[in-house]
């Protein structure tokens, strides 16, 4: 992943819950799986019409709820290029850049439409919508959140630091 990613916006509204983003009813099936009933609960073509790359947009605390993190997961077994709310929920926040989700805070996501083009500057902190050939500004990605998710998520990062570091293993510490 570069410093930015470019998509289509998919639009939801306030207060998308992990219920709404991951349907409990489906939680005891693979993430996999469950990533095909996601948002379901608004919009039943979501996982089937989203493309990898498209671009959620949201209004305020997204992915408030619970704290589980298939939610998060589900949407990144659809390849979501990015997501940008108003506001997120803490929690859903740090699972997604756990995950290698990437996340930016916009107070202008009202003026964003579905469909619309979007190319987002993570280092820079601005939002450009090619559609409506408009800049808005977003939160900055600081580099150690932004290299957790260009290498995938936490569990890579951490995989990588231990072989770089030639750190041992859990097990080999016992």
């Amino acid at each position: 992943m570069q410093n930015m990613r470019k998509g289509d916006a998919y639009i939801f509204g306030d207060n998308i819950n992990t219920d709404i983003i991951s349907p409990p009813q489906y939680m005891e099936l693979s993430a996999a799986e469950a990533a095909k009933y996601a948002m379901s609960a608004i919009d039943t073509e979501f996982a089937s019409t989203v493309k990898p790359g498209d671009i959620i947009v949201a209004g305020n605390n997204f992915g408030s709820g619970s704290s589980r993190e298939l939610a998060p997961l589900s949407l990144r077994h659809l390849q979501i290029g990015a997501m940008v709310a108003k506001t997120f929920a803490r929690i859903f926040y740090r699972n997604a850049i756990n995950l290698g989700l990437a996340v930016v805070e916009c107070a202008d996501t009202d003026k964003i439409k579905q469909g619309d083009a979007i190319n987002i500057d993570f280092a820079a902190g601005t939002l450009y919508n090619e559609t409506r050939n408009e800049t808005y500004p977003c939160s900055k990605l600081p580099s150690h959140i932004l290299a957790l998710v260009q290498e995938g998520g936490l569990i890579e990062h951490l995989k990588k630091q231990r072989g770089k570091n030639n750190l041992p293993s859990p097990e080999a510490r016992d």
